[in-house]
């Protein structure tokens, strides 16, 4: 164990001179590729260290990631931003609609506050006011009815008029569904007045 060694035992040296001697390349020729520059290397050991570990940390980053994109989603839905906005919103097609549909009046944004005083007075205990409810309820929806028929008619003309080669697949349910809205309630926020043409 704590002998000395003797003359006949290999040196290491010769060791690593062998395993010197398999290297396939000049270790002074050129490598092929250019060194990177210090900022570039320093960004790719960043992006390697900032790797998640393990599995709950990448559930915490997608988390983080997923909570940026819905702000950014909700303040191009205020903005009118077509960055950001959903794929339901986006494109020259459904912009058009938005805005068409802005700048009308309809009757189908004041359903659920007529629906809410009709409700009232079908509550009173009086038979002539529940009449008189009964009555709104079927004036209510024959104008809803009547303009949106009106509604579906002008979009599709303009459609085909304005965008002939861009598909406008649920373009026309899409204008429907946002005169349900109140106007303030809207998102994406209008951006035309009433009045204003598209």
């Amino acid at each position: 164990m704590f002998r000395s060694r003797s003359k006949d035992e290999k040196a290491p040296t010769d060791k690593v001179q062998v395993d010197l001697s398999k290297q396939t390349r000049d270790p002074q020729a050129p490598k092929g590729r250019a060194t990177p520059k210090r900022a570039v290397a320093q960004s790719q050991r960043r992006s390697v260290a900032a790797a998640p570990t393990n599995r709950k940390e990448a559930m915490k980053r997608q988390r983080e990631a997923r909570r940026v994109d819905l702000a950014k989603q909700r303040e191009a839905l205020a903005s009118g931003d077509e960055r950001y906005l959903p794929a339901r919103d986006k494109g020259p097609v459904r912009r058009f609609v938005r805005d068409f549909v802005d700048s009308r009046f309809c009757v189908a944004e004041y359903f659920l506050p007529l629906a809410v005083i009709i409700l009232v007075l079908s509550m009173i205990r009086v038979g002539n006011v529940q009449n008189i409810s009964l009555l709104l309820w079927l004036g209510v929806i024959v104008m809803i009815v009547v303009d949106s028929v009106g509604l579906v008619i002008r979009l599709k003309k303009q459609l085909k008029e304005r965008f002939p080669n861009e598909p406008k697949r649920g373009a026309v349910a899409y204008g429907l569904m946002r005169t349900l809205q109140m106007r303030r309630l809207r998102l994406p926020k209008p951006q035309v007045k009433r009045g204003e043409r598209p």
